[in-house]
């Protein structure tokens, strides 16, 4: 099966603490709309959105500019795929660049709407300014 790369970079008038709490916390993440959430920002701590459809493990955590995480999920059980959420900060604008590796070329198309429709779109819509 062939494993491709998404790669979206999203512009948010909004401050790096907001967008890193939307990523983070977990109500802020059920008010965005993935469900019931369990997240963290601790490395190693296991975490669930839309009630346990996407699971993982946080890999890596650099507090307001990195966020390293293993997904599992219901499109693909038994294929961990990795998501690297990077952040930067300029002008009242926070800069969100994803890297989700690991999608296998089946599910590709319905994940990369995915993120635009329910996951970094709604993040977007949330905390957005302008």
């Amino acid at each position: 099966m062939v494993m491709k790369v998404i790669s979206k970079e999203y512009h948010i008038w909004a401050p790096l603490e907001s967008v890193w709490d939307a990523l983070t916390n977990p109500k802020t993440i059920e008010k965005w709309g993935a469900g019931k959430a369990k997240m963290s920002d601790k490395n190693g701590d296991k975490f669930s959105l839309w009630d346990g459809e996407i699971h993982g493990t946080n890999l890596e955590v650099d507090t307001q500019k990195k966020l390293v995480q293993e997904w599992f999920s219901s499109d693909d059980p038994n294929q961990a795929t990795k998501v690297t959420f990077t952040l930067t900060h300029g002008d009242g604008c926070t800069t969100l660049y994803l890297k989700h590796e690991g999608v296998s070329s089946k599910n590709y198309d319905s994940i990369d709407k995915g993120w635009d429709l329910y996951y970094l779109g709604e993040i977007k819509k949330l905390l957005d300014r302008k």
